[in-house]
């Protein structure tokens, strides 16, 4: 679980709040311009901070357009809500914005978490361990219904889940994703690597096969090496509105270049 073999790569979560369509797009087609892997918004009605009634928009139409305009990025959600979405649809939604972005969809997808989005627009909050059930419901659904659909995606998705919870979110990490997404420093992600190694020996999965994702707050030559060491190959920057300062991301790509080779 600690290969050191998969290329790094680095994504940017432009967050879409607290700025108009048009700063988004234009910031979309700068990361993708200084070389960004893969970029992600994020699956909430409101913003996350700032003023909380602040600017913002929908995350799936959002990844519709970033699909007929970029063209050679990958493109995703950091997560997807499942809760917001009957699994059906969205495993139609996923197919079509795979074909019109030509396969470069990642369905980031986790349980759900902030409570406004919910109350706001009416869906009910329940409980976290009640969200994690639904969540695991929902996966095979999504699974079958991309088995059925015609035509069929022009890939086999990468599915990313996010979150660290290591009783549950871990075990279906490891029954379902191609990607894990996670925060925290190297001794949390070194502490959950080990988890998420041992529900895979429970399902009987090579470990290996999951491209481990961290989200980044620091300068790579220090943070980097230290999470590249427990298997991290993703890194992602993450930034908001209303100015998208891309100084962070400049950074990260570079360090990624000279790792890489």
């Amino acid at each position: 679980m600690t290969d050191t073999t998969r290329p790094i790569r680095i994504g940017l979560q432009l967050q879409p709040q607290h700025a108009d369509y048009r700063t988004i797009r234009d910031t979309a087609s700068a990361a993708e311009e200084l070389g960004v892997d893969i970029i992600f918004n994020w699956d909430h009605f409101f913003p996350l901070y700032g003023d909380p009634d602040g600017l913002h928009f929908e995350c799936w139409t959002m990844l519709g357009a970033w699909a007929e305009q970029t063209s050679r990025v990958e493109i995703g959600a950091l997560v997807t809500c499942n809760s917001y979405r009957n699994p059906e649809l969205l495993a139609d939604m996923a197919r079509t914005v795979d074909h019109i972005s030509d396969g470069r969809l990642i369905l980031g997808i986790g349980s759900g978490w902030f409570e406004k989005d919910y109350t706001e627009y009416g869906y009910e909050f329940g409980t976290a361990g009640g969200r994690l059930d639904d969540l695991a419901e929902a996966l095979p659904r999504i699974e079958s219904r991309l088995g059925k659909l015609n035509p069929a995606p022009t890939r086999k998705i990468p599915v990313l889940i996010g979150g660290g919870g290591e009783k549950k979110t871990l075990k279906l990490v490891a029954k379902h994703a191609d990607i894990w997404h996670s925060f925290g420093d190297p001794e949390v992600v070194e502490r959950k690597v080990g988890i998420l190694k041992q529900h895979c020996a429970d399902v009987g999965r090579d470990a290996g096969e999951i491209e481990i994702s961290t989200g980044v707050q620091g300068e790579p030559e220090e943070l980097g090496p230290k999470l590249r060491g427990l298997g991290v190959s993703l890194f992602t920057v993450g930034v908001g509105g209303p100015d998208y300062d891309l100084g962070a991301l400049k950074r990260w790509i570079s360090w990624r270049d000279a790792q890489n080779g």
